[in-house]
């Protein structure tokens, strides 16, 4: 059964932007934190970014810091990824993730729910 839905990838021109989407289950959605992975040809799976559920706080990567924002609709069960300046080196396949709350985020925090991915790709 399919809880997380991700939409909206597709190639895009350097500098260019792109809004990914991911549809969850209203379970799945009002108990975790709902995150970004993110995985590139040849390279291991990398933490893109994260929101709590409550606050809302969202965590980064440094390589997206400042040009990707995430946010969530809470009535709607979706969370965003926003992304803005893209850059050729942002090619991936890019996951949406939902977790238990953690200290911190990064590409070790253990994501218990997985989309199947959308794909990004950033011509130069």
């Amino acid at each position: 059964q399919v809880q997380l839905v991700e939409s909206g990838g597709g190639l895009v021109q350097a500098g260019g932007s792109l809004r990914l989407s991911c549809a969850s289950s209203g379970s799945i959605f009002s108990s975790n934190a709902m995150g970004w992975f993110r995985q590139a040809p040849g390279k291991e799976r990398e933490f893109v970014g994260a929101i709590v559920r409550i606050v809302g706080t969202t965590y980064y990567a440094e390589s997206v810091k400042g040009r990707f924002t995430i946010s969530r609709d809470n009535a709607k069960n979706t969370v965003y990824l926003q992304m803005n300046s893209l850059k050729p080196e942002d090619t991936a396949v890019y996951y949406c993730a939902a977790g238990p709350p953690a200290r911190q985020y990064g590409d070790n925090w253990p994501a218990a729910y997985w989309g199947q991915g959308t794909r990004v790709t950033v011509s130069s």
